[in-house]
């Protein structure tokens, strides 16, 4: 925790002296004073609950080396000319040995191949084995268990121990250790754990799994977890996981944009080879130039959704892949929309249906809820114009055998009107802030929105300070019109900050093998979820600088505010809340502010831009307040 770059921050926020006082004085310096009038009385629209989520994909290592909290990179052992990837050969001392992809070898049909290590010189103080480097290292925290497997078979003809350990880079120093013992000519899967002391935390260690005999062994689903998030076996990193709860989001759109659709029709989300053991999962290559282990499979989405008490949002696979191969409306797609109909009978069906069975086989008897399935994304680069069709072919279907979910398109539909469509916004931060007002004049007899990706693209590889403003503005703008925007969701979600570890920058959480961190854009979204009412109100601005931005949301209890000075200066704001009464109420306020819009948030300074509290009392319905200059405020209000 950097405690002085947080001082320094509240200490900036302090000598801005901003108030909510009755009498406070008229600020000496900055932009002209607003007026924010709020009619408490006059209830406008209702506020969708749903405003808040999360959309994820396989990008930027978000989920191998990310989220899902898998040690060993590679683990199935794949090869280019190079050899191996991320594996290399150990000989200590006098050892002697090879490895070699085994094409033949496998445990399953999933995974038809192993590595084959060949050691023909070895003994006690000449082990030889295989070391692989992890993603950018491998986390080892002080006094953690780790649990871990691997399908193995020898050669020997008795058992063969295999000693597995967690080896710091530089030192040599073993940091955890466990073995196995491999018998008999036939593939079978081992377990262990190991448990870690009492030695710092670091991510410069490396797996070594070693052999002190001459022996041949193949080697295949090598696996290493840490604790995860509840403890789930194939589970998410504890400290991401945390960060997503923070967000307090309501649902989860997956398994993501372009990782859905898949270069070609062969490589997209087929979530049917992504369910059950991991052994029968066979891998397969994503959109942005790495292999995905498919550990994230369709119940692991469904379990994290579960985790964090959040709404699955199905994306399904329909008939468009980003390298122009297109299924025709028609018989030539039907099978798709099976598919895309088994895939939501798996997540909703009752043991008692085919699929629902087998989720239940797989560990998951009681169904899930889904209220919204997404189909496709992105179709209007599908130049062949098929959409209207394969829309229309899946809607029919799923509505006839689930009526009650809610059918997204990626697009406009011509020919019927979509129950809600799926809109997108990637600008720096000038666009976001024209888009802030995007959504007042929308005709409210139209399909029902969801802003399924959206972000100021403005930082690397986390979004700045400007890029948080442009955010903020935008998601006033969603706040005011939650009536027929029903859902938001920022995009891409994470990124390893590693080298080669980005593909798309200005990404919301960033992180290597051992730390996280929030962007200011991170905390922006975490402040604005904090406090949201059920309903918008008659309110107005006048006298406002044209960076000024604001919604207004309340319920029972509560009166949220939020208000974005995106000018470098103060903004005195005058905030008249007609209705609330002569009495005393008790205010939160959450202040995110920085010195210019370049300054960001990094993996080693985690903790430059961080929200800021303070409390307020209000009496009277005028309120006088000044907004520091390029700051965000959230304003909860008591109104009990």
């Amino acid at each position: 925790m950097h405690e002085k770059d947080i001082m320094n921050n509240r200490s900036a926020i302090a000598s801005t002296a901003f108030l909510l006082a009755a009498l406070a004085a008229p600020a000496l310096r900055g932009q002209a004073p607003a007026t924010l009038s709020v009619e408490l009385s006059r209830p406008k629209a209702a506020v969708s609950p749903m405003l808040y989520g999360l959309m994820t994909e396989e990008i930027n290592y978000s989920y191998d080396g990310g989220l899902y909290a898998e040690l060993v990179r590679n683990r199935t052992f794949r090869s280019d000319w190079t050899g191996i990837l991320n594996w290399f050969l150990i000989e200590k001392g006098t050892a002697s040995a090879k490895v070699s992809v085994d094409p033949k070898e496998g445990p399953s049909a999933a995974l038809p191949s192993s590595a084959k290590v060949e050691i023909t010189k070895a003994d006690v103080n000449s082990p030889a084995g295989l070391l692989n480097e992890g993603y950018w290292g491998i986390a080892v925290r002080p006094n953690a268990r780790y649990t871990g497997s691997l399908f193995a078979k020898s050669d020997s003809q008795g058992t063969l121990p295999v000693r597995i350990a967690l080896v710091a880079d530089q030192s040599g120093q073993v940091l955890a250790k466990a073995s196995v013992s491999v018998t008999g000519s036939g593939w079978k899967e081992y377990k262990f754990e190991m448990q870690s002391g009492n030695g710092a935390a670091s991510s410069e260690n490396h797996l070594a799994l070693t052999i002190d005999r001459p022996a041949t062994l193949w080697l295949q689903l090598v696996s290493l977890f840490p604790p995860t998030y509840h403890g789930r076996p194939n589970g998410n990193r504890i400290d991401i996981m945390e960060k997503l709860a923070a967000m307090r989001p309501t649902f989860l759109r997956f398994p993501g944009g372009n990782y859905l659709e898949g270069d070609r029709i062969a490589t997209r989300f087929d979530w049917k080879k992504m369910i059950g053991p991991l052994v029968d999962r066979p891998t397969h290559p994503t959109t942005w130039s790495y292999h995905s282990t498919d550990g994230m499979g369709l119940l692991e989405f469904l379990k994290w959704c579960e985790d964090l008490h959040m709404q699955p949002l199905l994306g399904i696979y329909a008939g468009y892949s980003l390298g122009g191969q297109v299924v025709k409306p028609g018989p030539d797609l039907d099978p798709y929309v099976q598919e895309g109909l088994e895939e939501i009978e798996y997540v909703t069906g009752g043991t008692d249906t085919k699929w629902g069975a087998v989720r239940a086989r797989d560990g998951h008897p009681a169904p899930f809820t889904l209220r919204y399935v997404e189909v496709g994304n992105e179709d209007s680069f599908d130049r062949a114009g098929t959409y209207d069709g394969r829309y229309a072919q899946f809607y029919k279907a799923i509505k006839a055998k689930y009526p009650n979910i809610q059918v997204i398109a990626t697009m406009p539909v011509k020919g019927m009107t979509p129950d809600v469509v799926d809109d997108h916004y990637y600008k720096r931060e000038q666009g976001m802030f024209e888009e802030a007002r995007h959504y007042d004049n929308t005709d409210r007899n139209g399909p029902k929105i969801f802003v399924g990706e959206w972000a100021t693209r403005e930082g690397t590889p986390t979004p700045n300070f400007g890029a948080a403003l442009g955010d903020a503005a935008f998601l006033t703008g969603l706040e005011r019109n939650s009536d027929v925007v029903v859902m938001s969701a920022y995009a891409p979600l994470f990124v390893n900050v590693n080298p080669d570890g980005m593909q798309w920058s200005s990404d919301l959480i960033g992180y290597d093998a051992l730390n996280s961190y929030g962007s200011p854009s991170y905390y922006a979204q975490a402040m604005f979820a904090s406090c949201l009412g059920d309903h918008t109100l008659n309110s107005s601005v006048s006298g406002a600088g044209t960076r000024f931005f604001y919604s207004v949301t309340s319920s029972t209890n509560k009166l949220c505010v939020k208000l974005v000075n995106a000018s470098s200066t103060e903004q005195p704001v005058s905030i008249a809340l007609n209705g609330i009464g002569a009495g005393t109420h008790s205010a939160r306020i959450d202040t995110l502010k920085a010195n210019t819009t370049w300054a960001t948030n990094t993996i080693t300074h985690p903790e430059r831009i961080v929200p800021v509290k303070s409390t307020a009392s209000i009496k009277g319905e005028r309120v006088q307040h000044v907004m520091p200059g390029y700051s965000i405020q959230v304003l909860q209000i008591d109104l009990k």
